[in-house]
């Protein structure tokens, strides 16, 4: 495929989020904050794939995301590529991955954990896919949790 054949528009500065689970993508976005953004965005899903079966995209102009925003999308979708692009090239590829703690992205789901009674940030230990409260030691798996 060439690049007059893209599916989606190409972008001359900023991140494409791609190889995203289809039913992911407004989540994603939603996550990332880019219904707030003044910047250009493109979402598409129901792209085939043949790594994930049906794909979403999302292109966003003039926009390169920090750390922090990279782990929040690994909660809600793991292993999706973000490419860098300056002057319509990829200048660089990352594989987003879970990182070993992830700290006030997720709601503890046990009623009781001091996280739901006092204004503290929520710690997990990720082991797979399963993710630990570092306070009351409760399990949940990933695919499951509640967002904060």
């Amino acid at each position: 495929m060439t690049k007059k054949e893209r599916l989606v528009a190409a972008i001359e500065h900023g991140t494409v989020i791609d190889h995203i689970p289809a039913s992911k993508t407004y989540q994603v976005a939603q996550l990332l904050g880019l219904f707030d953004l003044k910047t250009p965005v493109t979402i598409g899903i129901n792209y085939p794939s043949q790594k994930v079966g049906n794909k979403g995209i999302i292109k966003v102009s003039d926009k390169f995301f920090t750390d922090d925003e990279i782990s929040r999308l690994s909660v809600v979708a793991p292993n999706v590529i973000l490419n860098i692009i300056r002057d319509y090239e990829v200048v660089e590829k990352k594989t987003v991955v879970t990182p070993e703690e992830i700290r006030g992205i997720v709601k503890c789901n046990n009623p009781k954990c001091i996280t739901n009674n006092e204004p503290m940030q929520t710690l997990f230990h990720v082991k797979g896919n399963i993710l630990t409260c570092h306070y009351c030691e409760k399990e949940q798996d990933i695919s499951r949790v509640e967002l904060l």
